[in-house]
């Protein structure tokens, strides 16, 4: 556990995510002088050499023990294991503590693994740190904070849901065509599934508004655009991203308290093993 200590240490304090493609945003992000950029579902080493050319380390999002190879040889620091249970577009077919175990034996212990996927308390976290991560990565449990800029619907919607009531599927890939993702089930994935889910041109409702975002452009049934803040019309009809850890959210605290929470659970946990 010491080494993974020391390992969890050489991470940046802020990281930002982008998703490959991205290169306004990149530059924008480099520029700003962030210690860390992560990419996912894919990168290439001319990619990670602009971000080492700016003075900032490089991680890549993986789903298998492949595309972890793939990462290293493009010159990645540190890698981030999305299992299946994660929530939004998901590119693993495996679960996250058995892509952890076979990530690590590939990899070896030098390179740092961040774990992402259906973890939503410090347990969790303790839970993935035993099997070699270095650090944990939260993304549902955050949506249902304070500052989120997830839709009230949205947010009540995850306190209601369990992990059964999250689907992995290609309904909502408008924006993203073919990239597999986890939602919550509502009325827009349910009657996809009734019609026998159908490719996109034959899908039912397509083409129709089921919303506004808070500038007014129109949200199209299908699309990948989650329920936000300020959307008008039916946002409980969007995507409504959500991984399997949703079970274990029942409340929308400030980020900061959650942070704080999330660490006494963790101390909590590696007490009780301790023992």
């Amino acid at each position: 556990m010491a080494r993974h200590d020391a390992a969890a240490r050489a991470l940046p304090d802020t990281i930002c995510g982008l998703q490959r493609g991205a290169r306004t945003k990149r530059q924008q992000t480099l520029a700003a002088g962030v210690p860390g950029i992560t990419f996912s579902w894919g990168c290439s080493s001319a990619l990670i050499a602009r971000v080492h050319g700016a003075g900032a380390i490089a991680g890549v999002q993986i789903g298998s023990a492949a595309g972890a190879e793939r990462a290293l040889d493009a010159g990645a620091d540190f890698l981030i294991c999305q299992g299946v249970e994660a929530g939004g577009h998901v590119q693993s077919t495996l679960g996250l503590m058995a892509l952890l175990e076979r990530t690590r034996t590939v990899v070896g212990d030098a390179t740092p693994i961040v774990a992402a996927g259906g973890l939503a308390t410090g347990a969790d976290i303790a839970a993935v740190r035993a099997r070699g991560a270095v650090a944990a990565m939260l993304g549902t449990r955050f949506v249902a904070t304070r500052e989120s800029a997830a839709h009230p619907v949205y947010c009540r919607a995850l306190l209601d849901a369990d992990a059964q009531d999250t689907a992995r599927t290609l309904c909502f890939d408008g924006g993203w065509s073919g990239a597999v993702h986890r939602v919550l089930r509502n009325d827009t994935l349910e009657a996809w599934e009734a019609a026998g889910c159908p490719p996109a041109g034959c899908r039912p409702g397509e083409g129709g508004i089921i919303a506004y975002t808070e500038a007014g452009a129109p949200v199209y049934r299908y699309d990948d655009t989650p329920a936000m803040v300020g959307m008008t019309g039916r946002p409980a009809s969007a995507s409504l991203f959500a991984g399997c850890g949703v079970g274990a959210i029942d409340d929308v605290p400030e980020a900061g308290a959650l942070v704080a929470r999330l660490g006494r659970e963790f101390r909590a946990a590696e007490r009780v093993k301790a023992r």
